[in-house]
């Protein structure tokens, strides 16, 4: 599953985009400075997410929309289109990103 797969599939779940994941983490004092661990328990005890899905957001809370680009292009499972994951929902999303 692609990185921007998991965050489309806890849009899915929890009915919010990731960047609202991530305003939420704000409010609750979560950011650049953060630990991953802390935000990972929070969104899954929070949002009652799974810990693979609860880490793909606490990637973005903690360190922005950008992904290494290690499986970018690649043939594999797990490869994603760009760089960069979009925030603002998986039905916002244009179909060249």
């Amino acid at each position: 599953m692609s990185f921007q797969a998991y965050l489309d599939n806890v849009e899915t779940k929890t009915g919010l985009t990731p960047r609202q994941l991530v305003e939420a983490a704000a409010e609750q004092g979560f950011g650049p400075d953060s630990k991953t661990t802390p935000v990972v328990a929070w969104l899954k005890e929070t949002y009652g997410i799974g810990h693979g899905h609860a880490q793909a957001v606490a990637h973005v809370v903690v360190k922005g929309d950008r992904i290494s680009t290690k499986h970018v292009g690649s043939a594999g499972a797990h490869r994603d289109a760009s760089d960069r994951l979009w925030l603002d929902g998986k039905d916002s999303r244009p179909a060249d990103w």
